[in-house]
């Protein structure tokens, strides 16, 4: 039986209309890197700090100064905040009712991301989720490393007291994500296809299901809608 069901926020589980990525790209632009399209997928879902040393740092291997970076991330997250206040992000189509409902059927509920806490805090505050909806958050600065690290599935485990990882399932919209799940050992690694990733490429990494939504979850558990 699954006892936890881990979960990714953007695209995932809340609608945030790609405001992520497009904040990522104009914000590493004005520090002076040159992403292309490729080089943004290539780090949907994982820290954003870190995504953007690696995109400041391009092909060149050198490490950006860290002033740079750090100017670079308050950037991000100016630039993020500002799309949330212009378009508010709110929890895709049936994932409350399935975080309820996975809840009900005694399975604990905890979000991942590659956000900082910061970030996490307020955009659960603006959709209502920031008091008794879940058992758990975990931040990408909560763990040594984020995706495809497993570390925030393994600290989510930690925090809901699951020590089982075969009870664990795992669903992301980024082949990072499905990364992260499988390197976790979790019994079931699911991609959603509700988010920035096709099914093309999150069928090209391993994974044990593709469902098209988190509000698919309770069924394919056989748990009874809230």
């Amino acid at each position: 039986m699954i006892e936890l069901a881990v979960l990714d926020i953007a695209g995932t589980t809340i609608e945030e209309h790609g405001a992520v990525y497009v904040a990522l790209e104009e914000a590493v632009r004005d520090a002076g890197g040159d992403p292309g399209p490729d080089d943004i997928r290539r780090w949907m879902g994982s820290g954003k700090r870190e995504a953007i040393t690696a995109l400041l740092a391009g092909g060149s291997g050198a490490e950006p100064e860290p002033a740079l970076v750090d100017r670079a991330f308050a950037g991000f997250r100016a630039r993020l905040e500002a799309a949330y206040a212009e378009r508010p992000p709110a929890p895709l189509p049936g994932v409350p009712e399935a975080i309820a409902a996975l809840r009900a059927g005694g399975v604990k509920v905890a979000l991942t991301t590659g956000f900082d806490r910061d970030v996490t805090g307020a955009l659960l505050a603006r959709v209502g989720w920031d008091d008794g909806v879940l058992d758990a958050v975990v931040c990408v600065d909560d763990v040594a490393a984020g995706r495809p690290a497993p570390y925030m599935i393994f600290r989510a485990m930690e925090l809901t007291g699951v020590r089982d990882v075969g009870r664990v399932l795992t669903a992301g919209d980024t082949v990072r994500d499905l990364q992260a799940g499988t390197n976790a050992g979790a019994a079931v690694v699911a991609g959603v296809l509700s988010g920035s990733q096709d099914a093309t490429a999150l069928g090209a990494v391993r994974h044990t299901h593709l469902i098209g939504s988190v509000a698919d979850l309770p069924a394919l558990l056989s748990l009874t809608p809230a």
